[in-house]
């Protein structure tokens, strides 16, 4: 017997971290859902019944926009998310030693809030949750996807564990593994990357103050540094930390004590939140802009880090994945209606032009935005000291500015789900 139950499959997703399972609980809310066979392959071993991990001062986050929450709750997914997530209800964006800022109220776009900060640890447990209950759903977990390849039937895939391999055949392989897969190497689609010079510490951290509701992009001569609020931990006020450093510096930032590291983080911040009191576990990864040359072919879509990763500043890189599995599971609930492969090439080439815009937009906004505050340049330091007063003080600048932010820059598209 294989490593799978079956030697075919309608759909193939290689990867059940956070946009895999999205694309899985999205085609499960559809009506049809019940004719697409689909298999999700991990190669870490998962235990859909496992507890979910217990709360945590360095608990990791992330940043769902004001557009991602909206399709959870279209989908049904929010409900058990909404109660523990903690929201943005303002933006507040700095240039550290110059005058101007941007700050973002939800009031004033007519929001309940910007986007939301919610635990990782809750997110995979509603996923776990939703992918339990997929009856269509086979997942092979401790197993790793080996080789694709084209065949005239569809997408041939190998599966191995370390002592046994398998095949099978589907009409449509997801790759959504994440920005590490050496499968893009092996089926010869090659990825530009632009290194920042720069890597992310992240850490979770306490203050004196209540932070408010508010997130702060902060931006300093060594890069971005931003806090993204939390709910309280033990009666401590709390926020999550994303302090881009040059690469050069990072191993001597880590290596602070936690009072001296703190000590350097309210030079760099400021007193807005008080005194820092707490650092938690600290982490670094070194940060470019990826862009995947080819994201469709016959038979293949690549999603997530695996098709663009982009600087963390603004929180971007899981919303963008997030609407781009959106509007993938929109366009194969589509081409099920119709009787047509969900392979099919002109299907898939489709779907990436109709996201080509948001991609490129939202990738810029990121990039332009970090290099713009990073550089010393004297025509940059007018640029950025003129360009934060006009976009706080012109109203329509700084909605435009705001819904870009919230995951609102294009279209969103319709999901059919079960009511």
């Amino acid at each position: 017997m294989g490593l799978c139950r079956s030697e075919s499959y309608d759909l193939v997703i290689v990867g059940a971290g956070m946009v895999g399972a999205s694309l899985a609980c999205i085609l499960e809310r559809s009506r049809q859902h019940g004719a697409l066979s689909i298999l999700l392959v991990e190669s870490a071993v998962i235990d859909l019944d496992a507890p979910a991990a217990q709360p945590s001062f360095d608990a990791r986050s992330t940043v769902l926009s004001y557009g991602t929450v909206d399709y959870l709750r279209e989908l049904g997914l929010w409900e058990e998310l909404k109660s523990d997530a903690e929201a943005i209800q303002k933006i507040h964006v700095s240039d550290q030693g110059k005058f101007g800022a941007v700050r973002m109220v939800n009031a004033e776009l007519g929001v309940d809030a910007l986007g939301y900060v919610i635990e990782n640890r809750l997110l995979g447990k509603m996923f776990n949750k939703r992918l339990a209950a997929i009856g269509n759903l086979e997942i092979c977990s401790g197993v790793s996807v080996s080789n694709i390849k084209p065949e005239p039937s569809g997408m041939k895939v190998t599966l191995e564990d370390g002592t046994q391999q398998s095949s099978l055949t589907t009409a449509l392989v997801v790759m959504a593994e994440g920005g590490r897969s050496g499968l893009c190497e092996k089926l010869g689609i090659h990825r530009t990357r632009e290194s920042y010079q720069q890597e992310a510490i992240i850490a979770n951290v306490a203050f004196t103050r209540c932070h408010e509701n508010v997130a702060y992009e902060r931006f300093t001569p060594n890069g971005p540094l931003a806090l993204l609020p939390l709910p309280d931990h033990d009666n401590q006020h709390r926020a999550a930390l994303v302090w881009t450093r040059n690469t050069d510096d990072v191993s001597s930032t880590l290596a602070l004590s936690d009072s001296d590291f703190l000590r350097q983080l309210n030079e760099e911040f400021g007193n807005r939140l008080g005194r820092f009191t707490r650092v938690g576990q600290r982490n670094s990864y070194p940060l470019s802009l990826i862009q995947a040359q080819e994201q469709v072919r016959p038979g293949l879509v690549l999603l997530g880090n695996v098709a663009h990763s982009l600087h963390p500043v603004a929180g971007q890189g899981f919303n963008l994945a997030f609407r781009d599995t959106a509007h993938l599971a929109s366009i194969l609930l589509e081409a099920m209606a119709t009787d047509t492969s969900l392979g099919d090439v002109a299907l898939l080439h489709r779907y990436q032009e109709e996201t080509r815009s948001d991609q490129h937009m939202t990738a810029m906004f990121s990039h332009y935005m970090t290099r713009l505050f990073s550089s010393k340049n004297i025509a940059a330091v007018w640029i950025r000291k003129f360009g934060l007063f006009s976009i706080d003080l012109v109203m329509p600048v700084r909605k435009a500015f705001a819904r870009r932010a919230m995951g609102m820059g294009e279209a969103k598209v319709t999901l059919e789900a079960d009511a």
